[in-house]
């Protein structure tokens, strides 16, 4: 997906409109800033006011994607496109995601073994021991949600029975048993419970 043409796009379709940033963003209730950031190319418009933009500026999303007003000859054609960068955009930043879990997980745990290490063979007073312990899980504890959160979001579920992959809630995920990213889950489609492999797609 290309942001700069889309940027462009969006500014001359604001302009044929004969609309300023600030009104454009007065529209949307966001600030003309972000619209700024479109029209360079920096980011793309929320999906939560993708729709309000292109009737505004009198577009189909599809055109918007695209950077360019799509002919009718071309619309399957660059709708397909547009959705396979979609789809490819959303498992790269699940990827991302997932990698920022690890990092995670690892500086925790790093931190409380060092701390928990220090507690243990340095000499000091058995207060300041359990006070260098707790400081230790304190990043863990806090950190936890946030993995647990991302785990549940970026990517999908396999069920090992039926092959179904799905995204499961916060709760099941929290609950479940799991040896590194597999986890026993309860599929939503068959039912049963298995051991599921986590997947960045959802096709096969």
């Amino acid at each position: 997906m290309d942001l700069i043409k889309i940027g462009k796009f969006i500014a001359e379709c604001r302009k044929k409109n004969n609309l300023t940033q600030m009104q454009l963003a007065e529209k949307l209730n966001i600030t003309d800033r972000a619209v700024s950031k479109w029209e360079t190319g920096k980011t793309l418009p929320d999906s939560s006011i993708m729709l309000a933009l292109c009737d505004i500026l009198k577009i189909t999303v599809n055109d918007l994607l695209s950077g360019e007003v799509i002919t009718v000859d071309n619309y399957n054609k660059e709708l397909e496109n547009n959705l396979i960068e979609m789809v490819k955009q959303k498992e790269q930043a699940d990827k991302r995601l997932l990698n920022t879990e690890i990092v995670m997980g690892v500086i925790c745990i790093t931190i409380m073994l060092v701390l928990t290490a220090v507690a243990s063979l340095v000499n000091m007073e058995e207060w300041l021991r359990i006070t260098l312990i707790l400081i230790g899980l304190v990043p863990l504890l806090i950190a936890t949600p946030f993995m647990l959160k991302i785990e549940q979001t970026a990517g999908y579920y396999e069920c090992k029975e039926c092959g179904h992959r799905y995204v499961p809630t916060f709760k099941a995920v929290f609950l479940a048993q799991h040896m590194g990213r597999t986890r026993k889950l309860k599929c939503p489609e068959c039912g049963k419970k298995s051991w599921q492999k986590k997947v960045l797609s959802k096709d096969k």
